[in-house]
C-alpha cells in the first residue's frame, strides 16, 4: 500500500497511533545501524533507505534516475513490513551466509519469522527482534552491499549472454531464413489460393487435350 506522503514525517502522521509507535521504534533501530552513505526519504510510497547518486552514480538499474534501494519500512493493509535488500541480495547471488545467520539467530529467539524474499512482516512490535534487525544491517554496510548488487547484475547478464550470443553468431542467411514462417506440408490450409486456382486450371487444360 503506497502512500502519497512527500516526507517521512507526513507518512508517520498518517498512520494510526499503534502502527506509528511500532514503525517509529523500528525506524530508530534502522537509522542507528546504517552507515553514513545510506540516506532516508520517501521511496516508492514507503519510508526508504537508499544509497544516493553521490555515492553510487549508476543508480537503480530498473530506473537509473532513482537511487539504489537498500531497505524500506512500510505500513501495509494487513501488516507492517521491513524490506531488507541485503538479505534478498544474499539469496540472489548464492552468498547465503548472511541469510542463514539471520534465520538461525532468529529461530533461537523463539519468535516466528514471517519472511518473504526481502521483507519481514509483522503485526505488532513484539513480533520482531530489533537487535537482530540492527545487526543484519550492520553486517552489510553500503560498500559491501554495492559489491553484492553488482554481482547480482553481472550474474543476470551472464545468464542471458549464451542465448544472445547464439542469435548474434548466426550467418546472415540463417537470420534471414529464421524470419520466414516455416511451411508445413502443402495442404489446402497453407497453400495460397492463387496457387490452388492455377493448379486446377492446368488440370482442366490437360483433360481437354
Amino acid at each position: 500500500m503506497q502512500s502519497k506522503a512527500r516526507t517521512v514525517e507526513q507518512y508517520l502522521k498518517e498512520l494510526p497511533p499503534d502502527r506509528r509507535q511500532a514503525i517509529e521504534a523500528v525506524r530508530a533501530v534502522i537509522k542507528k545501524s546504517l552507515d553514513r552513505d545510506v540516506e532516508e526519504g520517501m521511496s516508492y510510497g514507503m519510508i526508504g533507505y537508499y544509497i544516493p547518486h553521490r555515492v553510487y552514480p549508476a543508480g537503480y538499474h530498473c530506473d537509473p534516475k532513482q537511487p539504489l534501494p537498500y531497505a524500506a519500512l512500510a505500513s501495509q493493509k494487513n501488516h507492517m513490513a521491513i524490506y531488507l535488500c541485503t538479505l534478498y541480495g544474499a539469496q540472489a547471488t548464492g552468498e547465503r551466509e548472511l541469510l542463514e545467520w539471520f534465520q538461525k539467530a532468529w529461530a533461537k529467539t523463539g519468535k516466528k519469522l514471517d519472511m518473504g524474499k526481502s521483507c519481514i512482516r509483522f503485526k505488532k512490535l513484539e513480533d520482531l527482534n530489533l537487535d537482530l534487525i540492527g545487526e543484519a544491517i550492520r553486517r552489510m554496510p553500503s560498500g559491501a552491499y554495492i559489491a553484492s548488487y553488482e554481482r547480482i547484475l553481472h550474474k543476470s547478464l551472464r545468464s542471458r549472454a549464451p542465448a544472445a550470443n547464439k542469435k548474434s553468431n548466426q550467418p546472415a542467411s540463417a537470420k534471414k531464413a529464421s524470419k520466414k514462417p516455416v511451411k508445413a506440408s502443402a495442404t489446402k490450409a497453407n497453400v495460397p489460393r492463387s496457387a490452388t486456382k492455377n493448379a486446377a486450371k492446368r488440370t482442366r487444360t490437360q483433360r481437354s487435350q
